[in-house]
């Protein structure tokens, strides 16, 4: 089961972030996910338990979809996004 940071926590803990970006789904999209990440904890004998990982180190596990079907969450997650992750490219 996963808990969420509130926002206060993320100020708290981070500083004021630059931008929040939100992430939704469709129902069958996350259905989809949710069925591949129980897997994982099925066969493991719940040893592990799936989380979907991405370069920003975003986790959304089963207790996070099963809550947004619910309606009591308004996103699937949120990224936060602070000053110093803000990069400069210059092309070589």
């Amino acid at each position: 089961m996963s808990d969420r940071m509130t926002m206060q926590d993320v100020v708290r803990e981070y500083g004021v972030p630059q931008i929040k970006l939100d992430i939704h789904a469709t129902r069958t999209e996350l259905l989809q996910l949710r069925e591949k990440l129980v897997a994982i904890r099925d066969l493991s004998g719940g040893r592990a338990q799936g989380y979907l990982d991405i370069d920003c180190k975003l986790y959304i596990d089963v207790h996070d979809i099963d809550r947004y079907l619910s309606g009591e969450l308004d996103t699937v997650g949120e990224i936060y996004a602070f000053p110093d992750d803000i990069k400069e490219f210059q092309e070589g």
